[in-house]
């Protein structure tokens, strides 16, 4: 996917929602997704219904099923079971892809308690993510459509490739912008974007709106995770759930740093001085590379092109029915860049 131009695109129209609103167009759907949520994370093994009502107990967002919803509603208000249904798998998937990447990266808190690996062990992760897989797609062979399992089938290989392309590129400091979008657009934009044209699969929508919710829920994918990638820098750990600057200590190069040392090599010594957990100078020099890139304007820089990108989500949906649900939409992919945590 080629990357918007640095310069913002315009809005299409003023903001009408406000998040909470939005929200509440589907307050009484999210519920009943997450009454379906505790259904299928019920097993007759002991230990797999005791962790999944402990990652229910973690909230989240939801955004992923409320995106699946507004979509579906955009094309009328009813919505029956299997719409429900597909709104809690999409969030079992949402869910497992978590469980493996806190192993991968080895977090300890996720939406600010101990996360799954860190409880209970790698071993028992492993397995409780593969469950979340299994029981997700057991609960979409129930829809007989085929073009669901497709949907499902290409959003969950474009996620695993994208932690395969990540892995061997955590601590590279040389990574490239082109290899860094093409890890957001798989790890997160493939999730979004299924999400959203689901919504569309589920109500008949024609070749042409499927195609606009699946452009939409790309770009608001990738918008989503360049402002996340930015809140590692410009948020607080009480509003993240997490602590500051995991991410760099992870070794994860997200944008901000990639531009930086594109045109100042010098700092890649300083960077990795905040990369070593284990050096004394860790998070002085973590501290020193958060003030470089606010001095050089890369974090705004970064801002504009989640911006960007949120714009071309709003663009999309000009060819799906003009309502209140694609009002909703458009407005999400303003509060995703827009948000501080």
């Amino acid at each position: 996917m080629p990357k918007p131009n640095i310069l913002s695109l315009p809005m299409l129209h003023g903001m009408r929602f406000s998040t909470a609103q939005v929200f509440a167009l589907v307050r009484r759907d999210l519920l009943q997704v997450e009454e379906e949520l505790e259904r299928q994370s019920r097993s007759n093994v002991q230990i797999l219904s005791h962790l999944n009502r402990y990652l229910l107990s973690s909230g989240g967002k939801r955004l992923r099923p409320a995106l699946l919803l507004l979509a579906a509603k955009v094309f009328g208000e009813a919505l029956d079971h299997s719409i429900i249904s597909m709104a809690a798998v999409m969030e079992m998937l949402h869910t497992a892809t978590l469980v493996h990447d806190d192993i991968i990266d080895g977090a300890e808190i996720r939406r600010g308690k101990k996360t799954v690996a860190e409880q209970w062990g790698n071993d028992i992760a492993v397995l409780l993510g593969d469950w979340l897989y299994m029981t997700a797609f057991e609960t979409s062979l129930q829809q007989r459509n085929l073009e669901v399992l497709d949907v499902l089938t290409e959003a969950t290989r474009k996620m695993t490739e994208g932690e395969l392309l990540q892995l061997p590129l955590v601590g590279d400091l040389r990574i490239t912008e082109e290899q860094h979008f093409e890890i957001v657009q798989r790890k997160t934009g493939f999730l979004f974007s299924a999400s959203c044209r689901l919504g569309g699969v589920l109500r008949g929508a024609s070749a042409v709106e499927k195609a606009a919710l699946e452009d939409y829920g790309m770009n608001l994918g990738i918008a989503f995770q360049l402002t996340d990638d930015l809140l590692d820098f410009t948020s607080d750990a009480k509003k993240l759930g997490k602590p500051v600057l995991s991410d760099l200590r992870e070794g994860k190069v997200t944008l901000p740093l990639i531009r930086l040392l594109d045109q100042y090599p010098q700092y890649e010594v300083l960077v990795v001085e905040a990369m070593d957990e284990t050096g004394e100078e860790n998070e002085a020099a973590a501290i020193k590379v958060l003030a470089i890139l606010r001095e050089y304007g890369q974090l705004e820089i970064a801002r504009d092109e989640a911006r960007n990108y949120a714009a071309q989500a709003q663009e999309a949906l000009e060819s799906l029915p003009d309502n209140q649900y694609r009002q909703a939409l458009y407005d999400i992919a303003q509060f995703v860049v827009e948000r501080d945590k």
